[in-house]
């Protein structure tokens, strides 16, 4: 199988480019230096030039705040790029997958979300994340996995590029007093479970549509990060944070706890977020 991997260089798309090598398949990781998923003419160059089985989007405008000043640039990486992905792929009759994420949710639930629930964007980012997931349709035959808090080994050359997971880590490593949120609730994922589930999708004659692709179970950031230290057998330094005694420009959900029960019906069930953390402990970083 042929595959292009956009955003190849970070966090998750170093993971995926990983699961699906090993797979044996013919990967083309492309970071943004090779290819800005916002420059229509090259993506359709590309995928005309390749012409992949699967396109792999991991590209994404990231920062939650900026976005809040930055609109149109969250806007053209996080929809007009998944909308020129999406026709790429339609005309290269190819499968394509898109992340998207859990601030597509307001937070006001009281028990994990599942697709089905009515997405209520509270910031540009969480909207500008709803309308790639809208525009990645266009593909016909396409997966966008909702994924929250990755964690997971850094991607090669991009060491700080390690989620909020890894540097609460790191400074319980170096005893350090660690901020966390204590009434944010979230499922954490894991990238290397989440490239062997997208992989899984690719393979598969599952529907097309939204999946929830976060490990199982949920917790606040307190309780993953007293795990952390737990696992490690170090002294966890807390320093508690609540939303209202913050300043952040973008509103965060407070309770944004996801649901992989379609994800499982499609075959693949994600081990639970505290196996998968003592799996990222034990694995070189």
């Amino acid at each position: 199988m042929r595959v292009v991997v956009t955003g190849a260089g970070g966090l998750l798309g170093s993971a995926i480019v990983t699961v699906f090598r090993a797979a044996g398949d013919e990967v083309h990781a492309l970071d943004h230096a090779a290819l800005d998923i916002v420059d229509a003419p090259a993506v359709e160059r590309v995928m005309r030039d390749v012409r992949p089985d699967a396109i792999v989007n991991c590209a994404a405008y990231n920062d939650v705040d900026a976005a809040e000043t930055n609109a149109l640039s969250a806007l053209q990486v996080n929809a007009m790029g998944v909308l020129g992905l999406a026709k790429a792929a339609r005309a290269a009759n190819a499968t394509l997958v898109h992340y998207s994420t859990d601030f597509v949710f307001d937070g006001t639930a009281d028990r994990p979300y599942v697709e089905d629930d009515a997405p209520n964007p509270q910031s540009v980012y969480a909207a500008s994340k709803l309308l790639g997931e809208w525009f990645a349709a266009e593909a016909g035959r396409h997966y966008v996995l909702r994924v929250e808090s990755l964690f997971g080994p850094a991607a090669t050359g991009s060491p700080s590029r390690r989620g909020s997971l890894g540097t609460i880590i790191d400074r319980i490593r170096r005893a350090e007093p660690v901020p966390v949120f204590v009434d944010r609730t979230v499922s954490p994922s894991y990238t290397p479970d989440v490239a062997q589930a997208t992989r899984h999708l690719v393979n598969s004659a599952a529907p097309a549509g939204v999946y929830h692709c976060v490990n199982d179970g949920m917790g606040t950031w307190l309780e993953i990060a007293d795990e952390a230290a737990r696992v490690l057998d170090a002294e966890l330094r807390v320093k508690r944070l609540t939303l209202d005694t913050v300043t952040l420009k973008a509103r965060r959900p407070r309770f944004c706890a996801m649901s992989a029960g379609r994800l499982a019906a499609a075959g693949v069930a994600m081990p639970s977020w505290r196996d998968a953390l003592r799996r990222y402990l034990a694995s070189p970083d």
